[in-house]
């Protein structure tokens, strides 16, 4: 196990990409203001100049921000048990595939396929990893991880055909792109990105799509009088998309959201959207373009119906925290306290990662989704059985 180093804050203005600003611009010029999902969209995901595309230190200690498998490889550890009780779940075939979207540069994988060391080392001979990324660079710094770890010869191209495993998105769907809307009055209207006095800015302007009061309608969605918010329509495209890659199996989602009453109700009359740059978050999604992440809180209701209507079954909604306590994370934190190996720094330092992947103020109270296809509900997966009595659990 290793350690973690402390990660300087760096400063909030990062300046942003210039062709990509003028590429962003000109479409405004053109056509006129446009959706804050479109901005988003080419913000991000821009080929070669969006956060997401460009070969550059993105989500991670080098990055912005750490995900969970980049706190601590215990997260991976934890899951892969959860991974080895699909496996049996489902007569422990051979050729289970954990399809990993937003595999980045491996981290998780590579400790999930260690934890399997311990947790199940016959599925190790079953199982295949496919990661899906956006860039060949990204799907080259996965693959030297493996190969790093000695897991080379488990990892292949993901597929577009269905498989028979678990497919994985963890902190993925907090970065589809949103349209921001704001009421007014009796009126839901839309917040578009414009260009002014040297910069992008905020627009108000009639709806874009019906979708957005729809979406909002049949959630039982009423928003106050000035208040923000964020709605992803890409959810639906993105949940079907994952459902029809799975044959038989279980889809997982961990990621920070909300049901839809929570997520929009009054405690959160700016919206979610936030950008992060250099380990800092802020509120300005309009700068920095191309060297800022921008994300927004997930819609959980709005994912679980998505996945009903793409034929998958609901099989649980729990927390991170709950998640991991109930996959016995407290074991696995004995069994290092135990192990010689051990050093005093990485036990620090697995203590450090521990308490920001179960603190519901860090990434604790993230919402974890599992949804199957030919996998009975009962009994519950391993892992969404536990529940913790806490005044800050919701699902």
């Amino acid at each position: 196990m290793t350690g973690l180093r402390r990660v300087p804050l760096g400063p909030i203005n990062a300046g942003s990409e210039p062709e990509l600003v003028d590429r962003i611009r000109s479409e405004i010029e053109r056509h006129g203001p446009i959706t804050f999902a479109r901005f988003m969209e080419r913000a991000l995901y821009e080929p070669g100049l969006g956060y997401y595309r460009r070969p550059r230190a993105g989500p991670g200690r080098e990055g912005d921000f750490l995900t969970a498998p980049e706190t601590h490889p215990i997260f991976g550890h934890a899951l892969s048990r959860l991974v080895a009780d699909v496996w049996q779940r489902l007569g422990r075939p051979l050729g289970f595939v954990l399809r990993e979207h937003g595999a980045g540069g491996g981290a998780l994988a590579v400790s999930i396929l260690d934890g399997l060391v311990a947790a199940s080392p016959e599925l190790l001979d079953a199982l295949v990893v496919e990661p899906v990324e956006v860039e060949p660079f990204r799907l080259e710094a996965f693959a030297s991880r493996l190969e790093t770890a000695g897991h080379a010869a488990r990892q292949r191209p993901a597929t577009s055909g269905a498989v028979t495993g678990l497919i994985l998105a963890n902190e993925v769907l907090d970065a589809l792109p949103v349209h921001r809307v704001v009421q007014r009055g009796s009126t839901l209207r839309e917040v578009l990105v414009g260009w002014s006095d040297g910069g992008f800015a905020d627009v108000e302007a009639p709806l874009s799509r019906s979708g957005l009061e729809e979406r909002l309608g049949r959630e039982s969605v009423a928003l106050v009088d000035g208040q923000r918010a964020e709605i992803c329509l890409a959810l639906d495209t993105w949940v079907s998309g994952a459902a029809a890659q799975l044959e038989r199996g279980v889809l997982l989602i961990i990621d920070y959201g909300h049901a839809a009453a929570e997520l929009y109700g009054p405690r959160r009359r700016a919206g979610t959207l936030a950008a992060y740059v250099n380990h800092r978050a802020h509120d300005d999604p309009l700068v920095n373009v191309g060297r800022q992440d921008l994300t927004a809180h997930v819609d959980v209701t709005a994912v679980q119906d998505a996945a009903v209507a793409a034929g998958l079954t609901p099989l649980g909604v729990t927390t991170q925290a709950e998640l991991l306590v109930g996959l016995g994370i407290e074991e696995l934190l004995r069994r290092a306290q135990s192990d010689p190996a051990t050093t005093m720094e990485s036990y620090v330092a697995l203590r450090a990662g521990l308490m920001r992947l179960l603190d519901p103020a860090a990434t604790g109270a993230f919402k974890v989704l599992a949804f199957g296809r030919g996998m009975a509900v009962d009994p519950p997966l391993r892992g969404f059985g536990f529940r913790l009595d806490h005044p800050w659990r919701r699902t």
